[in-house]
C-alpha cells in the first residue's frame, strides 16, 4: 500500500498539504493541488476512508431517501446526486422508503442514527412531523426535493404552474377538447403532485372559459403501460373524442402516443400529446414536454447539501425553499388544430 508520506515526497510537499489537497478541506493553491493529485494518481494512492473519517469527524457519505428505485424519474434524480457527490469525493447510501410502516420506522429510528452519513437528501418524500424532528435531532444537513417543509431546506417545482404551461400550450394551438391522464388515488401520495398537476390543467381550462369534463379524465399509474391503457379508454369512448391529451408524466404521454398509433390516429395531425418530465425517450418519440430537468435537480441537491456541510459551524442553516426550473420543449407531438 502506498502511504501519504510517499505522495508527499513525490509531490515535494508536506503530508499536511497532501491531506488538505486530497480532502478538499483547507486552503491549497490550484497548482499545488494539481501536483498532489498527479502524484497520488501516478503512485496509485487512495485516501483511506476510515482514516479520513477519524481525522475529520466526517464519513464523506450522504444518505439518500427515495420512494422508488425502479422509476425513471427517481433513478435520474439519483444519478444526478451520485455524479455530483462523486466529483467531490463523496459516496452515497440509499434508503428505500417503502409503504411498509415498520421498515420506514426502522430507517428513522435505527439506520440514520448509526452515524454513517454526513447529511441526508430526501427525494419526493413527504416527511411527517415526527420524521422531520428525528432528522433534525441528528444535527445533520437535510435537503428535501419535491415539496414544502418549513423546517428543512427544500427544492421544489411548481407542479401547478408546470401543468398550466403544458395545457396553455395546447390551448394556444386551438384545442378545446383536451383530455387529461392523471393518477389513480393510490399513486397520489407524497405532496400530491398528480393532484396539483390536475388542478393546473383545470385552472388553465377555466381561464380559457372551458368547462372541465369528467369524461375527459382517465387515471393511470405513471408508467408507459398505464398511459397506453388510459389513452385507449379516452380514444375508444363513444361520442366525441379529444383532439389533444395532456399526460401528467412523459412515460404516460409515450403510452398515449403508442395507443394513438395502434388505434390509427396520426400524431399530431389527428391528436396532439404533451407530457411532463423531460424523459430521455422524449426526443426519440418527438414528444412535446415540460422539462423539469431531473438530472439537474439531483446535482443541485448535492451542491446544496455540500454547501451546508462546508458552512456548518460557520453560519446557521437557512431553511429557504428553492424554486427548481422547468421549460416547455416543443417537438413533433403537438400541432395547431386544423380549421
Amino acid at each position: 500500500m502506498v502511504s501519504i508520506d510517499e505522495v508527499a515526497r513525490h509531490a515535494g510537499v508536506s503530508t499536511a498539504t497532501v491531506s488538505r489537497a486530497l480532502s478538499g478541506r483547507g486552503h491549497v493553491s490550484d497548482a499545488t493541488r494539481a501536483r498532489v493529485e498527479a502524484a497520488a494518481k501516478s503512485l496509485g494512492y487512495v485516501v483511506s476512508a476510515s482514516a479520513s473519517s477519524l481525522a475529520s469527524g466526517r464519513t464523506r457519505n450522504i444518505g439518500v431517501l427515495v420512494p422508488f428505485l425502479d422509476r425513471w424519474f427517481f433513478s435520474t434524480v439519483l444519478s444526478g446526486i451520485a455524479s455530483a457527490l462523486m466529483r467531490r469525493g463523496y459516496d452515497i447510501t440509499l434508503y428505500s422508503l417503502t409503504a411498509d410502516r415498520g421498515e420506514r420506522k426502522d430507517i428513522f429510528d435505527t439506520f440514520l442514527r448509526r452515524q454513517r452519513v454526513d447529511g441526508v437528501i430526501a427525494i419526493s418524500i413527504e416527511l411527517g412531523e415526527e420524521e422531520t424532528g428525528q432528522l433534525l435531532e441528528l444535527g445533520l444537513p437535510v435537503i428535501a426535493i419535491g415539496g414544502p417543509n418549513p423546517r428543512l431546506t427544500t427544492l421544489t417545482v411548481d407542479d401547478l404552474a408546470v401543468a398550466r404551461l403544458a395545457t396553455e400550450h395546447l390551448l394556444a394551438l386551438g384545442h378545446r377538447e383536451i383530455a387529461h391522464i392523471g393518477a389513480s388515488p393510490e399513486f397520489d401520495i407524497d405532496f400530491h403532485i398528480p393532484t396539483h398537476r390536475r388542478q393546473g390543467f383545470e385552472l388553465a381550462l377555466a381561464d380559457a372559459g372551458i368547462a372541465v369534463k369528467p369524461s375527459l379524465f382517465e387515471p393511470a399509474d405513471f408508467t408507459i403501460e398505464g398511459g397506453f391503457r388510459a389513452a385507449k379508454q379516452l380514444l375508444g369512448k363513444p361520442g366525441g373524442r379529444p383532439t389533444a391529451i395532456f399526460a401528467a408524466s412523459d412515460e404516460m404521454a409515450i403510452g398515449a402516443l403508442l395507443a394513438a398509433r395502434e388505434l390509427g390516429y396520426r400524431v399530431p395531425e389527428d391528436l396532439s400529446v404533451v407530457g411532463i418530465d423531460g424523459h430521455e425517450l422524449g426526443e426519440f418519440f418527438r414528444l412535446t414536454t415540460v422539462d423539469q430537468f431531473p438530472l439537474g435537480q439531483g446535482e443541485r441537491a448535492a451542491d446544496a447539501i455540500l454547501a451546508e456541510l462546508e458552512a456548518k459551524g460557520v453560519a446557521p442553516p437557512v431553511h429557504q425553499p428553492g424554486e427548481l426550473p422547468y421549460e416547455l420543449i416543443v417537438r413533433g407531438s403537438t400541432a395547431r388544430l386544423p380549421d
